[in-house]
């Protein structure tokens, strides 16, 4: 059987049922035979995350841990420039991988952006994109939304072989959650049970992560990051 190797990419600040919802229905749509979640270093469309990257990595490797073939990769944590999903795909070819070994798995509303994107269109030839319906922006709209590249867009192809790269249409639920919402629900004493998986809701308390920060609060009670060895302050 050919490989299909899923990647997930994102700022990850944090990972949430979201983003498990889109890679579990790319995996069973196009038949993934592995799944690389890549934390962004630097990401070019979204601001400075607010936990650091060690955190990031942390989390995604703990979301991952309980599902076969699924892996976090610090790809792009370990590259000093922008995390340009171009540059990533570059490097995952030099690395063996052609084109239609790669599905790229995003959300029909981040892919309704992808003219913005560094090399675009040539980055459509270069990986299978998988789209997924997310809340507010269902997958068949991308058509109208993007009528140049309607011409591309396939149903999920299953366990069919299948030549060159497409664009491949996911209708399929995805929790109503995002980043965002997360940190400011944390911000605001809020719960996020249910929003994360449970072993990042631990690791997001148990490390102070995302709370507002005071100038009054006491250094001993910010979060630390590991990695850096030191305390700081979140955004």
């Amino acid at each position: 059987m050919k490989r299909r190797v899923g990647i997930l990419g994102g700022t990850f600040d944090p990972i949430h049922c979201g983003h498990l919802d889109l890679a579990a229905a790319v995996q069973q749509g196009v038949g993934l035979t592995s799944l690389l979640v890549i934390p962004a270093n630097i990401p070019p469309h979204r601001p400075t995350p607010s936990a650091s990257s060690f955190h990031r990595f942390a989390m995604t490797a703990i979301a991952v841990a309980a599902r076969p073939g699924w892996q976090a990769s610090d790809l792009e944590l370990v590259q000093p420039s922008p995390s340009y999903t171009d540059a990533t795909l570059t490097r995952l070819h030099r690395d063996g991988f052609s084109a239609s070994d790669l599905y790229f798995v995003i959300g029909a509303d981040a892919f309704a952006d992808i003219r913005s994107w560094k090399n675009y269109p040539a980055i459509l030839d270069r990986t299978n994109f998988a789209v997924v319906s997310r809340p507010g922006s269902p997958v068949q709209a991308l058509r109208q939304r993007l009528p140049e590249l309607a011409v591309r867009m396939k149903e999920p192809p299953g366990r069919e072989q299948i030549q060159g790269v497409s664009i491949f249409l996911i209708d399929a639920p995805t929790a109503d959650v995002s980043s965002t919402a997360i940190r400011q629900r944390r911000q605001a004493g809020q719960t996020i049970t249910g929003l994360v998986p449970p072993g990042v809701e631990q690791h997001i308390e148990q490390h102070g992560l995302y709370r507002s920060i005071s100038p009054d609060t006491p250094h001993d009670q910010r979060p630390m990051d590991p990695a850096a060895g030191r305390l700081h302050g979140q955004s």
